[in-house]
């Protein structure tokens, strides 16, 4: 692992259990930025054509699953009375394709940590994924709120469309494995007790999720910085919705509560932009950056609008963040939660 990432894992079981941010993540080992590194620098990053990272796959779902719903020229699922605030078009779904190449950048190409061993049986994943390829000799479910799955998938592959906060019927998995799921749950503790009782027993449960709060530890981020604002109004605005985009980093008594134990965390800094000197982190800083970027008309939408936003005050708020995340000079990045756990044999 790079010095920009750190495992923790907590006391024993019978322990008392009081993980706090500070002790997850080193901010002493703060990532390296570019050295003589101006705005109007030409990059190698900025200018990287689109990457295909689309997969193929199939689903079948009931006609009434596949309602939507069209605002500010967006689609929204209608299923479950449309509740989730972002959109699932394809410019979303694009969005998602380039967070998981982000993802197996910032992984070293691995899909989970949670050790499964080889030759798992059945995996389930909330929110759907692309386990199936890699593990054949398991039965992999993916589940979705919305029918936005591939025309063409592997044969141990199938998908549920159905909300994950209600019963679950899969059972005696080997792992249950969720990826920028929890900010957008209303009811997380119901989730994982559903994920526990998925699991067999020794089975894992993974969660790689982003806290969605720009930080900074070299001061170059104000305290007025416009993509840092533009965030603080997304983290009001999906409360209103009954979500929390910083929950990630308080997983852990969640996880004890729903009767996980072996628990462990990875914490990772990714950049937003291509400010920092690793390659491999000026990559994934430039997937982060386009992820923002694809994600701010969306905000501009039912969020802002929740939060009493007129129209044109949100395209202004956009307008800052867009020339904000232009400035190398502002170290922003994210911090990216790997929580992974296990439950008890007996």
């Amino acid at each position: 692992m790079s010095g920009a990432e750190r495992r923790t894992r907590p006391k024993s079981t019978d322990e008392q259990f009081s993980l706090t941010a500070a002790s997850l993540v080193d901010t002493s080992v703060p990532i390296e930025p570019a050295s003589g590194r101006e705005e109007e620098e030409e990059d190698e990053f900025e200018t990287t054509d689109g990457i295909d990272v689309r997969s193929t796959g199939s689903a079948s779902a009931t006609s009434s699953i596949y309602a939507h719903t069209y605002e500010n020229g967006r689609r929204y699922q209608c299923f479950k009375n449309g509740r989730y605030p972002i959109p699932n078009d394809d410019s979303e779904q694009d969005r998602e394709d380039m967070k998981h190449a982000m993802m197996l950048e910032l992984t070293d190409g691995e899909l989970f940590y949670a050790p499964i061993g080889d030759h798992p049986q059945s995996i389930l994943d909330i929110g759907t994924g692309t386990a199936g390829d890699r593990y054949p000799s398991a039965r992999v479910r993916g589940i979705d709120l919305t029918p936005i799955q591939p025309t063409w998938v592997p044969p141990n592959v199938d998908f549920l469309i159905d909300d994950c906060e209600k019963d679950w019927l899969t059972e005696d998995c080997d792992l249950v494995h969720l990826r920028f799921m929890i900010i957008i749950l209303r009811d997380v503790p119901t989730v994982l007790e559903h994920a526990f009782k998925s699991l067999r027993p020794g089975g894992w449960i993974e969660l790689q999720e982003l806290c969605a709060e720009p930080l900074c530890d070299d001061n170059t981020m104000p305290d007025d910085d416009p993509v840092k604002y533009m965030y603080d109004l997304a983290g009001q605005a999906f409360r209103k919705f009954g979500m929390d985009v910083t929950l990630p980093k308080r997983l852990e008594p969640l996880l004890h509560g729903a009767g996980f134990r072996n628990i462990h965390v990875v914490v990772k800094k990714v950049p937003i932009g291509v400010w920092a000197k690793n390659k491999t982190l000026r990559l994934i800083g430039l997937y982060q950056k386009m992820a923002i970027l694809d994600l701010m008309p969306a905000l501009a939408g039912r969020p802002f609008s929740a939060l009493g936003l007129s129209p044109e005050e949100s395209q202004v708020t956009l307008a800052f963040a867009r020339k904000g995340l232009d400035d190398y000079k502002t170290h922003r990045y994210f911090n990216y939660y790997f929580w992974y756990a296990q439950k008890p044999v007996s």
